[in-house]
């Protein structure tokens, strides 16, 4: 695993798995940078959104983590409480000296197991 995956995935394990923002925080630039719509940028901004989101009661696990020198991509399925397939999500980061510093995401609702034989993940 390289530094990039271990500073990301330790990050997101923390955001989502374990609910410790504080330690999610951490890992996060001060000055960070959203893509994404109707988050704010700003680490504290972000962390406290996060905090406040839906996703706190969602069942969030990580499947993979691939780095690119400074890029990483998470892949994750995110099941809020109560949706019975969820959504797929890829977030893309950059990480700096250490930080993330700058943040995207797409994402995509699970659909039935008929309409994709081979799976979401």
């Amino acid at each position: 695993m390289t530094t990039t995956q271990k500073i990301v995935l330790d990050c997101f394990e923390n955001l989502f798995v374990h609910k410790d923002f504080a330690a999610a925080g951490a890992n996060v630039h001060p000055d960070f940078r959203t893509h994404s719509p109707g988050l704010p940028s700003g680490r504290d901004a972000f962390v406290a959104a996060m905090r406040n989101s839906p996703l706190i009661d969602a069942e969030v696990s990580v499947k993979r983590v691939i780095a690119d020198d400074d890029h990483a991509v998470v892949h994750l399925h995110v099941v809020p409480s109560g949706d019975e397939r969820g959504a797929a999500v890829v977030d893309i980061v950059r990480v700096e000296n250490g930080l993330i510093v700058e943040h995207w995401d797409v994402k995509q609702p699970v659909p039935p197991a008929a309409e994709v034989p081979n799976g979401m993940f």
